[in-house]
């Protein structure tokens, strides 16, 4: 489920469309949450897509830690990438605002901590300076974005939180301890898909 005060907009000729904010969204707000609408693709039901519904399912899915297809069935799906997102996916199944994010501009997700199945080249942002997004990038970043995430994560417990009534009374207690400090948030390591790993077998963070 996404933010409410969110809309799909076209936004240029080379990105096509996008989501942006219609109202002031602040740095700590949980701005999408896993519901029981977005679809879970496993591999080998992936392997049966082909034709044109394969090339949907790569553009408008992202990969889990199991290698599933996570494929959003609202506005979501049309988050574009940015070397500098301002919303972060983390292993508790939600996003957070990374940064206060005003009116009108747009939402965006760091594409290399969506387990993409091959690289591809972007064009360089002013404060980053990569210009590759790839499967590996979660290996390579993952401090960056880990230290980004705890300190957005401190703030939930103290912004309005519109997505709370889409979280389970299980996961809700769970969001808070970690805002709180009274439980860690897991490193974003976590969502790495290694497709030469068995899915029975789980990532162990040092």
């Amino acid at each position: 489920m996404l933010h409410p005060h969110t809309e799909v907009k076209f936004i240029d000729t080379l990105k096509g469309y996008g989501v942006v904010a219609t109202a002031f969204i602040p740095k700590g707000t949980i701005t999408w949450v896993m519901d029981p609408l977005d679809r879970s693709i496993t591999p080998e039901e992936a392997d049966k897509i082909t034709g044109p519904m394969r090339e949907v399912l790569e553009k408008y899915s992202y990969r889990n830690a199991q290698g599933n297809h996570i494929l959003c069935w609202d506005h979501t799906k049309y988050m574009n990438h940015s070397f500098t997102p301002n919303c972060m996916l983390t292993p508790l199944n939600f996003e957070i605002a990374v940064r206060d994010i005003n009116i009108g501009e747009e939402l965006t997700n760091d594409y290399g901590f969506l387990n993409l199945p091959e690289s591809f080249n972007v064009s360089r942002e002013k404060g980053d300076k990569r210009t590759t997004v790839g499967p590996e990038d979660i290996l390579l970043q993952y401090k960056v974005w880990d230290r980004k995430i705890k300190a957005s994560s401190r703030l939930i417990s103290s912004v309005k939180q519109p997505l709370q009534p889409y979280f389970n009374e299980e996961q809700w207690e769970k969001t808070i301890k970690v805002a709180i400090g009274a439980e860690k948030m897991p490193s974003i390591m976590h969502l790495y898909y290694d497709p030469a790993r068995p899915t029975n077998v789980v990532l162990r963070i040092a």
